[in-house]
Formats: C-alpha cells, structure tokens, sequence
C-alpha cells in the first residue's frame, strides 16, 4: 500500500526510538499519526516534533499490557481519524534481572508489553483494518526473536511476537484479506531500551534491582546500542515494506550468518551452542570471564 497524505498510521512506542522515528517517516509522507506511550513527556516531545510536518496526530497515553488501554486506542483513533490504514505495535521493554532467581514481576513486565502489547494490538486494530477496506500491521519483534542468547525474558518474548505474526500472515492470505503483514527483526539500534527501568509501571511495585551480571554487560550493551543502527534508518526500511508488501524487516543482514549457522545446527541435532561472537559486543568468553570475576569466581 502507498504511504500518503490523507491516510493515518497508530504507532506504539513513538515517543522515542523507533517508534519516534516511525511516527517522523510516517509524517513526511503526509500521513496523520496516532501517537501511543506510557511516556507523556516522550509523546508530548514527539508530537510538537511532528507539528512542522503539518500532519494531524494523536496522543494517547496507553500502556499496551493492558487490553482495554488498547482497546480504548483503537476506539479513539477510529473516532478521531475515521479509517485507520497502518498500526505499528511496536512498544517494547527489556528487563536487567536474573530470570531465574529474580522477581517474577519482572517476566510479567516484560512479556506483558513485548508479547501482551502485540496481542493487544493486532486484535484492537485488525477488525478496523478490515472493515476500512485493508491496511497494513506492523510488529516489531527483533534478532532476538530469532536468535536467543541475549537475555531469556526478552528473548522468548521476541520469538512469541515472531511465530504470532507469521500466524497473522497466513491467516489473512487464507482469508484473501487485504491486510499486509510484517515483522520487523532488528540488531543493535540506538534507543533507550538498555533503561526500559524508567518506565517500569507502579503497579508491579518496586523497580528490582539489577542482577549482577547485568551490571557488567550492561556498559557493552549500551556501548551497541550507541554505535547501532540509527532508528530513522530502521523507520525508513519499514516504510519500503509497507510499500512493498514484504514481511520479513531485517535492517542488520550482517547478522544473516549466525542465524544461518543456529538453523544449521537444529537441522543436524546439535545441543545449542553460544554464538561466539554477537556483533558489537565482546566474545562470550571475555563476557562470561568478567561475569565470574565480578561474583569473586576468578
């Protein structure tokens, strides 16, 4: 489908990151934008961005773990802008707790927004794309979702949001509804999702300290995160898939051969091995090595 003035795109997330720079490539194609974060000064910030771009936007303030919350976008998007023709789900958290020992609130947190969110939205959302005639969704998974070995909490969440858009895409080519589907699997971007702790919501209580082989990884993440991908770019290779009606969304083809090589390796019934090298980040020996030490494991 063609991005154009005239039609509207709901973006969740937008307050930053890629969600921001989504809301940004949607503008300069005229489109009006639905704008949806538990970020009020993020959304408001993006928003007033958006407002030079002469496009109508939206702001609502939703948290995606929630199904009325969701819901009730969808209701006030349609209310305000009548046919909606693109929704992103694309709020998304990480958490820097052990997984295994840690506090459960924070499996509920993270799976709640990752996986949750992208239920949420594709079941608020779909029937009015339907409805209007057709449109395009648009979940953002990640390499993750492909390739575990980053965290298990994010990781499982990523490879649900995976297997659910799949599903959704076989589902409306048997259908023969007009309704493009892709999912979005990025490497290393320069957001902010290394300090999702800043959003952690009230009602889990307490933000749970992190674990202590978070402290020593995350400095290597966020020096990734920094030396990434910028989201504009990532923004801009999702609008030519909208356009081009592709569902795969690989804005890091480098990381092509390790995928490959753990595909491989399932084929042939190896045990899962590490990659040995993530890029960007130190090899897993040198990670694990300063793991241990931090501990006092030598």
């Amino acid at each position: 489908m063609k991005l154009e003035q005239g039609t509207t795109a709901v973006v969740t997330g937008a307050a930053s990151g890629i969600g921001a720079a989504l809301a940004h490539r949607f503008a300069d194609a005229g489109m009006n934008v639905v704008l949806a974060d538990v970020d009020d000064a993020g959304l408001a910030a993006t928003a007033e961005a958006l407002k030079a771009k002469g496009v109508e936007t939206l702001i609502r303030h939703t948290d995606v773990s929630q199904a009325d919350e969701v819901s009730a976008l969808a209701d006030a998007s349609v209310e305000r802008f009548g046919r909606l023709h693109v929704v992103c789900n694309n709020a998304g958290v990480a958490a820097t707790v052990d997984p295994w020992m840690g506090p459960l609130s924070s499996w509920e947190w993270v799976v709640g927004v990752n996986y949750w969110g992208v239920v949420h939205g594709v079941r608020a959302f779909l029937p009015h794309l339907v409805m209007g005639g057709g449109g395009h969704i648009v979940n953002t998974a990640s390499i993750a979702g492909l390739m575990p070995g980053f965290d298990p909490i994010y990781d499982s969440t990523k490879h649900a949001v995976v297997a659910l858009t799949e599903g959704l895409y076989h589902a409306m080519r048997a259908a023969a509804l007009p309704i493009g589907v892709s999912a979005l699997c990025p490497g290393w971007v320069n957001t902010g999702i290394g300090d999702s702790g800043r959003n952690w919501p009230d009602r889990l209580g307490e933000l749970p300290p992190r674990s202590q082989s978070a402290q020593v990884t995350l400095p290597h993440l966020h020096r990734a995160l920094a030396e990434g991908l910028t989201p504009a770019a990532v923004a801009d290779l999702v609008a030519s898939s909208i356009e081009e009606d592709r569902y795969w969304v690989f804005p890091h083809p480098d990381w092509m051969g390790m995928l490959t090589q753990r595909w491989d390796g399932i084929a042939e019934g190896i045990n899962p091995i590490n990659a040995a090298q993530i890029p960007g980040m130190p090899p897993m020996e040198q990670m694990a090595a300063e793991v241990r030490a931090s501990l006092g494991l030598g």
